[in-house]
């Protein structure tokens, strides 16, 4: 067997980490100036584009694709038949700096198989982001894949390390999880390890820690899910959840499983944003009888056909907490509107534009100075054969 290069490394342990999302690694507060070479910028390193338009990417790889675990749906289950190798500490850390030196990435995202043991491979993992730290003074943007099952201490020293660390919640339940792994602990490795991680955050302020659900595998509902983030929230302080339609990999036991559709993320990706930032709870998201969220709505207009009792709520009046309900309307236009009513009463849709409303999408939900200038016949009909049929009534 031949010796393999750390690019031909590369090639088999970067395309085992493409199923780990992390497409948003900003990250507001710098570590420590112990070290001087690199930056964490806030626009964040992975597969993101600044204002100006630069697309600022991430070294994203395993450290090694050997793995223990059975985990139905995943490309490097143990009994999969492809190839194998795993990175040194120092061989990885050493490939990053090359690249990172010749201006290919500006960060590092670091996940693993669990080889041998989760302790040995988490040490592992920890050596690449103390090499790097310690021996080349990087200061940039470094991502930590937390393995089920790491211990405290594993834990703490990561964090002491990263600008993020993550672990992957996969499905939203023990029931759910077992019908992906016989292997994998959702009490005892994976609950466990949020709170690890949510006790040590008090300590690295810099440091913030996501998940991953794979949708689809298991069953399980858009329901669900959201329940399940919306604890996390609560329970741990994550920062984020990130969620990947399933798709099925040739030599796995969910081969033969089709595809997630990409519009069932997406409808997850919209409803965890009205969570984070619009001031919805978990009730205020609308379900059909399956527990899924629609396909055909989005869920904020989901929302305002669901509450003809709400809507349409008076542009001079509504708080901006009731704004933010409003479909076509965002935080930046709530705040305007509210700003500028301290001195000014809309009378007019025009008026609206300024302040960054999609008219088209509120219209039908405002009204301006006492006059409805939406169209009542679209919002007659009923909202989508799987909810109960509404009729809207505008006074």
């Amino acid at each position: 067997m031949r010796t393999l290069s750390p690019l031909d490394k590369l090639k088999i342990l970067g395309e085992g980490a493409k199923y780990d999302v992390c497409a948003s690694t900003a990250t507001r507060v710098q570590k420590p100036g112990k070290w001087n070479i690199g930056a964490a910028s806030p626009s964040g390193v992975c597969h993101s584009f600044t204002p100006d338009g630069r697309c600022i990417s991430l070294f994203k790889v395993l450290l090694t694709n050997y793995c223990v675990k059975d985990c139905a749906y995943c490309p490097n289950r143990a009994d999969r038949d492809v190839a194998r190798t795993k990175f040194a500490p120092a061989e990885l850390a050493g490939l990053f700096m090359d690249f990172y030196r010749r201006n290919y990435v500006e960060g590092l995202f670091l996940s693993s198989g669990v080889s041998h043991s989760t302790s040995r491979t988490m040490s592992e993992m920890l050596q690449v982001a103390e090499i790097l730290r310690s021996q080349y003074k990087f200061g940039g943007y470094i991502h930590l894949k937390i393995l089920p099952g790491a211990t405290d201490v594993d834990v703490a020293a990561a964090m002491g390390f990263a600008n993020r660390v993550s672990l992957n919640m996969e499905a939203p339940s023990a029931v759910h999880l077992a019908k992906l792994s016989q292997t994998k602990n959702f009490a005892g490795e994976i609950l466990d390890g949020m709170a690890k991680i949510h006790k040590h955050l008090h300590n690295q302020p810099g440091v913030s820690h996501s998940t991953q659900y794979i949708v689809g595998a298991a069953q399980e509902a858009d329901r669900d899910i959201l329940q399940s983030v919306t604890n996390l929230y609560s329970q741990y302080n994550l920062k984020r959840a990130y969620f990947s339609a399933f798709q099925p990999v040739d030599g796995t036991p969910l081969a033969t499983i089709g595809q997630t559709p990409l519009i069932r993320e997406n409808r997850l990706y919209q409803s965890d944003f009205l969570l984070r930032n619009y001031g919805f709870r978990y009730h205020d998201l609308i379900f059909s009888h399956d527990g899924n969220l629609d396909p055909e709505l989005d869920p904020k207009l989901a929302y305002a056909l669901h509450h003809p009792e709400i809507f349409p709520l008076e542009i001079n009046k509504a708080s901006y907490n009731q704004l933010l309900k409003v479909p076509g309307l965002g935080p930046r236009s709530a705040t305007k509107i509210v700003r500028v009513r301290r001195e000014y009463r809309f009378s007019q849709p025009a008026e609206l534009k300024n302040a960054g409303i999609v008219l088209k999408r509120a219209l039908s939900f405002i009204t301006i100075d006492g006059r409805f200038y939406g169209d009542k016949a679209k919002l007659t009909k009923p909202c989508r054969q799987n909810y109960t049929q509404l009729t809207l009534s505008w006074n």
